[in-house]
């Protein structure tokens, strides 16, 4: 059986892009929730990393899930866990994230070279 995915390089940035939002515990946090999520809807982040501001992820997912149910579900989940886990929302807002974001597809880049792109993003302390 012939099984389908498409790879895409996904950036979501925090609702106030110029604040230093994520700490490299914080992005922890955020990894293992995008894993969670990955797993309950079937699909695999093969890459993840952020800055201070914003998070590289790179997915794999069959052509079933829509870009836009994955990333709704891993920006509503990531900011619940963020909150859950004592990280404090830029500036007191609720929203973590904001509404916008990029995705990429990256089908016919070498896979290695897309992971390395991602663990090079410099991560915050």
């Amino acid at each position: 059986m012939l099984l389908l995915v498409s790879r895409v390089e996904t950036v979501l940035i925090s609702r106030f892009h110029c604040a230093s939002v994520f700490t490299s515990e914080s992005l922890a946090v955020m990894e293992k929730s995008f894993n969670e999520v990955a797993k309950k809807m079937n699909f695999q982040i093969l890459e993840f990393n952020g800055e201070s501001d914003h998070i590289h992820a790179l997915i794999e997912y069959p052509p079933k899930l829509s870009i836009s149910q994955m990333v709704n579900a891993l920006k509503g989940v990531s900011s619940r866990r963020y909150g859950q886990a004592g990280y404090p929302k830029p500036y007191g807002k609720d929203a973590l994230w904001s509404p916008s974001y990029f995705v990429s597809s990256v089908g016919g880049a070498p896979i290695e070279v897309l992971k390395q792109y991602i663990r090079e993003q410099e991560k915050p302390s």
